[in-house]
């Protein structure tokens, strides 16, 4: 792993200034409470002035972090310092008032926590690294717990080693939870990014026919009037032949720009009978047909056992998520894609079925999460990272659709089941 892939160099991770000032806020003002309890309410003594000044410090670098550093967002290597101080402080403290048999040791583990959810994994390790040792260190060399007699208190050593490797497993869980809970988040944001991209394309091209129909609408008044001005203008040159020519020029290419918005009025007709409502066959015939034009691949639709042919509203999630996934079997397929339609009045299903490869058995669990990739030889050349598989499965489902994904018993590929109730693909 090298450094730009340890340290995210290339990712946008930031940690938010606010949320990083209120939370050294709390720990500074919890140490404060906790050793002025312990000094004046409970009467036990240690080095208290040694103490304030740990924490002083530390309230001196949050209050520089909350007005001397201007920016929102704290870059991995501005946040992590900050992380450290606190690391460092905490441990101060803890070697004034009973190394790692003081109650509230455990704390040692949060900036690596804190490091591991909103940096990168290798600002979390180097943390990680440093809270082992200042543990390892405190565990040996520390000033006795407050209070009288603590001099005569004497822990075994295999206590003491089960306090350092607990804290350490803590540590290791906590920070690999921290890594791992962030990661599957930045991956699912970024997938759920591309998904409003691809559903703003579709509707982008959906209004397309409309703004073409409008502006057609809006210049027409103005090319028919440059048209008559045009004219009028080449009854007063008269026999001027150079003038003359320009103005014929002027006047057809007037009349070209009005036959080419006629066009696209009339288009916009047509795109607003292929937006409307459909039967499910006739989409799928009209994808599948798409897909002929780029592809030699043999594709049959099946459809006899459609009893229930109800029209449906045509939608850009619905168009693309049928695509996604009847591209995804030409793509795979050796030479022959089935689709089967079927429905009556309690379900209607569709499925997709390829004579390729199948799914990969070691993803097959996980299909319809983004970012994951199969370790398979035979699909390695075609495979890619889920993402689109996430597209179509979610844009699907958000038509009220339930996907299931198998393998084909006839053809020996993958199978892909999308179903719907009847009254729920109306919705």
């Amino acid at each position: 792993m090298n450094f730009s892939t340890l340290f995210r160099t290339k990712e946008n991770l930031n940690l938010d200034k606010k949320t990083l000032t209120i939370l050294r806020y709390i720990a500074i003002f919890g140490q404060l409470l906790a050793i002025n309890i312990v000094y004046f309410y409970l009467k036990l003594p240690f080095p208290l002035m040694l103490s304030y000044i740990t924490i002083s410090i530390g309230l001196l670098t949050n209050l520089y972090l909350q007005y001397g550093i201007k920016i929102n967002q704290l870059k991995d290597f501005y946040a992590a310092p900050f992380l450290l101080y606190d690391l460092i402080q905490l441990s101060i403290l803890l070697y004034l008032t009973g190394g790692i048999f003081n109650p509230f040791s455990f704390l040692l583990v949060i900036p690596a926590i804190v490091s591991s959810t909103f940096l990168s994994m290798g600002t979390t390790i180097i943390l990680g690294l440093i809270t082992s040792l200042l543990l390892l260190i405190i565990s040996f060399f520390y000033l006795p717990l407050p209070g009288e007699d603590m001099n005569l208190l004497h822990f075994p050593n295999f206590y003491k080693m089960g306090i350092i490797i607990s804290i350490l497993i803590g540590l290791m869980f906590l920070s690999y939870f921290g890594i791992r809970f962030a990661g599957e988040k930045k991956k699912t944001e970024e997938a759920f990014k591309k998904l409003q991209e691809v559903i703003y394309k579709e509707y982008e091209l959906e209004s397309l026919g409309g703004q073409a129909a409008a502006a057609a609408h809006s210049l027409g008044t103005p090319l028919a009037t440059i048209s008559v001005v045009a004219k009028e203008l080449k009854k007063e040159i008269g026999d001027n032949k150079e003038l003359s020519k320009d103005i014929e020029l002027l006047i057809s290419q007037s009349k070209r720009c009005s036959e080419i918005l006629k066009r696209i009025s009339k288009k916009q007709v047509e795109e607003d009978k292929f937006f409307s409502s459909t039967k499910l066959e006739n989409l799928l015939e009209e994808i599948i047909n798409s897909f002929k034009e780029t592809s030699s691949k043999e594709i049959a639709l099946v459809s006899i056992n459609d009893k229930n042919k109800i029209d449906i509203q045509r939608s850009a999630e619905m168009i693309y998520g049928l695509r996604n996934f009847i591209g995804n079997a030409i793509k795979f397929s050796k030479s022959k894609v089935n689709i089967f339609l079927i429905s009556d009045e309690k379900e209607i299903k569709i499925i997709v079925n390829d004579d390729g490869p199948g799914f990969p058995k070691d993803i097959i669990a996980k299909l319809g999460e983004p970012y994951i990739k199969s370790r398979s030889l035979e699909l390695k050349s075609n495979s890619g990272l889920g993402l689109g598989t996430f597209l179509g499965k979610t844009l699907l489902e958000r038509q009220n659709a339930k996907l299931t994904f198998k393998d084909d018993k006839n053809l020996g590929g993958a199978s892909v089941v999308i179903s719907w109730s009847p009254k729920n693909i109306l919705l």
